[in-house]
């Protein structure tokens, strides 16, 4: 029969499949890992969420998520680094980028932005789906319960939720 690592008591057999520690709330609080989760698929209909394990890592490293639309994962910008000896390519410098002029009339505010990442808000409200309440989902994230609160509302007014 297995055994709990913190306090020794025995372990359930379908835990012990699982875990090597009980249910008690010091054992929990002494073994429980958080999980990392990454988006791996972000677009204007739909996201996709992995949690970041060793096969989700190498999963990443070997390209099997990128951008199909792209030559190579990230930018597009190609890089100033010099040929390989005996290649026939050159580097292609950067295009230009032309300015826009100033506009003539009084200047433009934009709206503030919020104190909170793009990453954050993603999360927020995938915890908020979950059934997590704001003040767990705001020591989660590092940010203020007011601030979560204000990126569920934020998202149920603009119809996501």
């Amino acid at each position: 029969m297995a055994q709990c690592i913190t306090c020794g008591s025995e372990l359930h057999p379908d835990r012990a499949t699982k875990y090597d520690y009980c249910m008690a709330p010091e054992c929990q609080r002494k073994n429980l890992k958080g999980l990392t989760m990454v988006a791996v698929g972000v677009n204007k209909s739909a996201e996709q969420y992995l949690l970041l394990d060793e096969q989700t890592r190498d999963e990443l490293a070997s390209g099997k998520f990128a951008d199909q639309r792209r030559g190579s994962f990230g930018t597009s910008v190609p890089t100033a680094t010099p040929p390989e000896p005996g290649t026939t390519h050159a580097a292609i410098p950067p295009r230009p980028q032309r300015r826009r002029p100033a506009p003539a009339g009084p200047a433009v505010t934009r709206a503030p932005r919020h104190p909170w990442t793009k990453s954050q808000e993603r999360l927020a409200l995938l915890y908020n789906e979950q059934g997590q309440r704001p003040d767990e989902i705001a020591r989660k994230l590092g940010l203020s319960t007011y601030n979560v609160t204000q990126i569920i509302l934020g998202s149920r007014n603009r119809g996501k939720l």
